[in-house]
């Protein structure tokens, strides 16, 4: 693994821990407002990266298949759907502002249901940088090292209020700071394990490598449909979390076209 692959997989858990680390700081929980403008952007920011640097690189890969391009897509966006559903449904956790865990019956305490539900979602955060790695280290040309350090820059920015959204709530119940603080940051560590273990698994990803981009994709829109989006709505003032959706959309697409 070299120092360009080294950085590219742990820049997202950089963005997690200075999010984190806002609750060291600042005194106040953040304001539902606020929630709804950070989740708004971070959804945004995810949709737009399962689009340009995950979905039509894999249509690109599969040219040659003609019309048939983008069957590839289709089946592994599908199971990266159905691999997010099963997780959600043997994992006890809990969404932010719900008091109802999902998955099953356990007597865990909320803190620790609601560190597993952010765990549990960047899981295919931290797929999607591996997998786009692993394509470029493997000589592929449609990927270059600049759009995977796009993608990783981008997750990162949104794991930024992720990480704030996560510490600031659970020190609000009572937590410590250090450790509301520490939760934030194991909460992100998944995405540099999630994403080694791919590159690892490269020799078998490279011959199915528009499969698993179209995974990962699937497996983000699925966190971004059934947790960001309904979380940024509710209540009032949901035009907020909208505006900053397109905000952080067209922010990645930027992003993506520019270092691509």
């Amino acid at each position: 693994m070299n120092i360009d692959m080294l950085k590219g997989i742990m820049i997202p858990f950089g963005g997690t821990t200075l999010g984190a680390a806002c609750v060291l700081f600042m005194k106040k929980n953040l304001n539902l407002k606020v929630q709804r403008i950070l989740t708004g952007f971070a959804a945004g920011i995810m949709v737009a990266a399962s689009i340009w640097s995950l979905l039509i690189p894999a249509i690109e890969q599969s040219e040659q298949l003609g019309k048939l391009s983008f069957v590839p897509g289709v089946i592994g966006f599908w199971c990266g759907i159905l691999f997010l559903l099963f997780l959600d449904s043997v994992t006890p956790h809990l969404h932010m502002n719900s008091e109802q865990p999902e998955g099953p019956k356990s007597k865990m305490k909320k803190t620790t249901m609601l560190v597993l539900a952010v765990t549990l979602h960047n899981i295919p955060e931290g797929m999607a940088v591996g997998v786009v790695y692993a394509g470029w280290a493997s000589g592929n040309v449609a990927i270059s090292v600049s759009a995977a350090l796009a993608l990783s820059i981008g997750i990162a920015i949104q794991n930024f209020p992720e990480g704030a959204i996560i510490s600031m709530p659970l020190r609000a119940n009572g937590t410590t700071k250090g450790k509301a603080f520490l939760y934030g940051v194991l909460s992100g560590i998944v995405e540099p394990v999630a994403a080694l273990i791919t590159i690892l698994l490269s020799k078998q990803i490279i011959p199915v490598l528009p499969y698993m981009l179209s995974f990962a994709a699937g497996a983000m829109i699925y966190v971004v449909v059934e947790e960001l989006i309904p979380e940024m709505s509710e209540g009032e003032h949901s035009n907020l979390g909208t505006l900053f959706f397109a905000f952080g959309f067209t922010l990645m697409m930027a992003l993506d076209v520019a270092l691509g």
